[in-house]
């Protein structure tokens, strides 16, 4: 299970917790991710198009904000996807804040199936730079 944690420069608290505490607008901010349904700001079913190695991949699935705490600016996410092939599954717990001019994120990722079998080095390298181009994204968001 890959653990990143990233931090990034904010222009504005306030602004990015309207971004990060409402899945409508960050998703989006994951690159090749969308929403694809909505049942309003903390829970959507989202998709991402993802490239492993020589293999792209769509996962589909529920993403939640499970806890939202306006006065620390923070929020707990839960992911859990299934790639449309059936062949791999990926979930995570990602805890974004916001305080001043600095953001952090701190994600815990699980992923199976096919791919896995790239190997946690692979897996490590795709989800890290999927994490610095998502963070560089809620920071003009």
């Amino acid at each position: 299970m890959p653990t990143l944690n990233e931090s990034f420069a904010i222009p504005n608290a306030d602004q990015t917790w309207g971004v990060i505490s409402d899945l409508n607008k960050l998703v989006p901010c994951v690159p090749g991710a969308r929403v694809v349904s909505a049942d309003g700001p903390e829970s959507v079913k989202a998709e991402i198009e993802v490239n492993m190695g020589s293999m792209g991949m769509k996962f589909t699935g529920p993403v939640t904000i499970e806890s939202a705490d306006a006065g620390s600016k923070t929020v707990k996410i839960k992911a859990n996807t299934k790639e449309a092939g059936g062949k791999s599954n990926a979930s995570g717990d990602v805890t974004i804040s916001c305080n001043g001019s600095q953001g952090t994120v701190n994600a815990i990722a699980n992923v199976s199936g096919q791919a896995a079998s790239m190997g946690e080095g692979t897996v490590v390298a795709v989800l890290g730079e999927l994490v610095k181009q998502f963070t560089a994204n809620v920071a003009k968001a």
